[in-house]
């Protein structure tokens, strides 16, 4: 990694990840983990978690192992449910037990409970990668957050909960600008139609097609676990392929 070509090698991973994540995936996965973990840690977390997801999750275990806790548990939280519950599980007990310090308690109990999920519903759809604010948070602090991420990763809206951690609502994102910044995010949310994990993708396509921007998936206590919108269902459905002309 040293010498003049030093610095184009994260450039050349990243532009490798961005065009063929999993032929990156499988190139990375064959070098020996401090290697590969020298090539990824530099990464932003997107191209991090593009080549993760169709790693061998072993693999994918041991080079998370070996990234910072936190750089690691924030990957961990947003690789593909199916594919971070089984990353999660490769871990050793004593990895297992930190990261339970480290994820958002949603997302853990999604990554423990994902196996019972049937395939198609719900559950084993979602994303884990979503914004929370409470009811009382004022706008400029969700703008302010907001700011921070990259353009394509703003959500279409943040889910808005209570302090229990019930789901309460949501705001559309490009709705925030035409509210006071002053404004509690209480006043300003339109009320959520959340379902079960166990639901069938159908039940959560009636939602959006109703227009609500994404659906959240709720536990038996109304806390989200996850979300789902039309990028999460687009293929979850035959009838979603020949309704818009794909074969």
């Amino acid at each position: 990694m040293n010498g003049p070509n030093a610095n184009l090698t994260p450039w050349v991973t990243e532009k490798f990840i961005s065009a063929a994540p999993a032929a990156a995936a499988k190139a990375l996965g064959a070098l020996a983990t401090h290697e590969a973990v020298l090539l990824l840690k530099p990464l932003k977390a997107e191209y991090i978690i593009a080549c993760l997801n169709p790693m061998e999750p072993e693999k994918a275990a041991a080079v998370l192992r070996r990234l910072p806790s936190r750089q690691s548990a924030y990957v961990l939280a947003r690789l593909d449910l199916r594919q971070g519950a089984k990353v999660f599980a490769a871990f050793s007990v004593p990895q297992r037990e930190k990261m339970k310090t480290l994820l958002p308690a949603p997302v853990l109990r999604a990554l423990q409970d994902s196996a019972s999920w049937p395939a198609g519903s719900a559950g084993a759809l979602m994303s884990t990668d979503f914004l929370i604010f409470k009811t009382d948070a004022r706008l400029t602090e969700m703008i302010e957050k907001l700011k921070l991420l990259p353009r394509k990763k703003l959500p279409a809206a943040c889910l808005i909960t209570a302090r229990d951690g019930k789901l309460k609502g949501f705001i559309r994102t490009a709705e925030l600008a035409f509210y006071a910044p002053s404004s509690t995010a209480g006043s300003v949310m339109t009320d959520a139609q959340g379902v079960a994990p166990q639901s069938p993708a159908a039940q959560a396509q009636g939602i959006l097609d109703g227009g609500q921007p994404l659906v959240p998936v709720i536990d038996e206590n109304g806390v989200p676990l996850g979300v789902l919108a039309e990028q999460n269902l687009l293929f979850a459905a035959p009838e979603r392929k020949k309704r818009f002309g794909w074969f």
